[in-house]
């Protein structure tokens, strides 16, 4: 007879396990030291998540699911132009409780461009993700669809050079004036109304 997985003791465990690798990396992750540090066994790890693999898989798919909550977060802040998603968002990535979870990102990041196989999706949601929620003020201010898909990918891809520099340096006062600096100039792009869309 095949038993059920307790649900509830999967979530404890992948609760865990997710602080574990966020702290830790995912490079030389191995079952026993892992097991051993959120009080389990691997023989209890595998039968609650199937595989090495899927943990990881669940792993990932938790992080992905604080990372939408951030943005449901952001949404209530009634932000209306990228720059004030930035400065909203800035102040909550900057907080150093978050700093294992923005390095976990950026490892997998790194990781997925070598081996995009390994995890299936992730460099997709990674920019589709930002590039929707990044587009949805410009889109409500009747920009087009194109526009604000252009202004979106610069914003995106400004924002995570910083949070790549933050995650190197926690240089909190240096990258915070700098993107104080950046958005002023930002908020300005988004106002040219003459900027070339994308063909």
């Amino acid at each position: 007879m095949t038993r059920t997985v307790d649900l509830e003791r999967r979530e404890e465990l992948l609760e865990r396990v997710s602080a574990y690798v966020a702290e830790h990396g995912l490079a030389g992750l191995s079952l026993r030291p892992l097991a051993e540090a959120v009080g389990s066994s691997p023989r209890t790890l595998l039968y609650h998540f199937g595989s090495k693999e899927a943990m990881v898989t669940a792993v990932l798919r938790a992080v992905r699911a604080r990372q939408l909550a951030v943005f449901d977060r952001l949404r209530r802040t009634e932000v209306s132009t990228p720059g004030a998603i930035c400065r909203a968002a800035w102040t909550y990535m900057s907080d150093p409780a978050i700093g294992p979870m923005l390095r976990l990102f950026f490892e997998t990041y790194s990781l997925a461009l070598r081996d995009p196989d390994r995890f299936p999706g992730f460099l997709e949601r990674a920019v589709e993700d930002w590039l929707a929620f990044l587009a949805e003020p410009l889109l409500a201010q009747g920009e087009s669809p194109e526009r604000a898909r252009v202004v979106a990918t610069i914003v995106l891809a400004g924002y995570r050079g910083f949070m790549l520099d933050f995650v190197a340096t926690a240089d909190v006062k240096r990258i915070g004036a700098a993107l104080d600096a950046w958005v002023d100039a930002l908020d300005a792009l988004t106002h040219q109304k003459g900027l070339r869309r994308a063909q």
